[in-house]
């Protein structure tokens, strides 16, 4: 496993954002790519930032034309070693507005249970 990391700083209008931290002995970063599906994806981009020789500003706009109903994976790995070193996920859809009404749901059902049981709990205690 090699000392370099990826991390996410934001996702913002399409773009996913993040920073690559090598250490000192590394001059070029290593080229990197995208997946989807086990696909590669175009379009990530690094630049070095100036104030400091080992980090490097990646940038990857995702392409609208990928995001679909469901879960979509994306991976970021260095090519040269294969080393998956992030990951972000878009969920999008129909399909998952159904499972989170239905996790509402059931969360209201639980609650209403637990306000019964509460209630009648209190009941108790004042009557003794």
């Amino acid at each position: 496993m090699s000392d370099i990391k990826l991390v996410k700083t934001r996702l913002h209008a399409g773009v996913w954002q993040g920073e690559l931290l090598a250490p000192e002995s590394i001059d070029t970063p290593p080229i990197l790519s995208v997946t989807l599906h086990g696909q590669a994806v175009g379009g990530l981009e690094l630049t070095q930032k100036s104030d400091d020789s080992t980090t490097w500003h990646v940038s990857f706009p995702v392409p609208a034309k990928l995001l679909n109903d469901g879960v979509q994976a994306f991976v970021l790995s260095n090519v040269d070693t294969g080393e998956k070193l992030g990951h972000f996920s878009v969920i999008a859809g129909e399909a998952l507005a159904d499972d989170i009404r239905a996790e509402v749901d059931l969360l209201r059902a639980e609650l209403d249970l637990l306000k019964r049981s509460f209630r009648r709990h209190c009941g108790e205690v004042a009557d003794r």
